[in-house]
């Protein structure tokens, strides 16, 4: 049985203001250099996403509302990924979790997005609930390193954290009021099920790290949250 990962992918890596062809390219390349592995890749929705919430938002449509605007982004990244890599992932974009173990058996890669409407729920929740379904690890592919004591970004005294308890990390996130499209490393619910479940996790912000994480490497230069 081939070991299998569940990444998520952030929508603003595939499409930062256009879609990122060079990035993508070096996406499947990694993918491919690890053919005795396999993958589900779950794409977020990005700046395209919150661009789209952020009217439905300023139109004072529900919650609700907003979150499908953006699960059909994800979705519609999905698709864009499976046709990209061609023969190797799914034609057909699963929309709940048996599916998505289907689809693995005769795929190395399945892309997919939301699965379905869930309060307070991203991708990245989305995610961890598929790598607690099929019984594996969960890489989260982000625009920064790892985690940190503050957002880097802002704060130039912020110091970088390699490690991290499951506990430790669900009591952060807690404390942070959800908004449909928020960006945050990962969600709440992602947190609260790598806890329950006992999943390891891994935050990066490079696809070398993701390499060396394959590899068995323990120094990947990112973070990661178990025990």
């Amino acid at each position: 049985m081939k070991k299998t990962w569940v990444i998520s992918l952030g929508g603003s890596r595939i499409v930062p203001d256009e879609v990122d062809e060079k990035f993508l390219v070096r996406f499947k390349e990694l993918i491919d250099s690890h053919p005795s592995q396999k993958f589900v890749v779950v794409t977020g929705g990005g700046s395209t996403a919150r661009k789209y919430i952020g009217a439905l938002k300023r139109l004072d449509k529900k919650t609700k509302t907003q979150s499908m605007a953006g699960i059909a982004v994800t979705r519609l990244h999905a698709g864009f990924m499976a046709r990209f890599f061609g023969k190797s992932a799914n034609e057909d974009i699963p929309e709940n979790m048996e599916k998505v173990k289907n689809l693995l058996r005769g795929n190395q890669v399945v892309f997919c997005g939301g699965l379905r409407y869930r309060k307070n729920n991203t991708s990245d929740g989305t995610a961890a609930k598929l790598a607690a379904k099929v019984g594996c690890p969960f890489i989260n592919l982000t625009n920064v390193k790892g985690l940190y004591t503050a957002d880097p970004s802002k704060d130039k005294k912020a110091k970088f954290i390699p490690k991290m308890t499951w506990k430790k990390f669900e009591g952060i996130t807690s404390k942070i009021k959800y908004e449909a499209g928020q960006h945050f490393v990962l969600d709440q619910i992602a947190a609260e099920t790598i806890m329950k479940k006992k999943i390891p996790t891994y935050i990066v912000g490079s696809l070398n790290a993701i390499d060396k994480i394959l590899n068995g490497e323990k120094n990947f230069g990112g973070t990661k949250i178990e025990g």
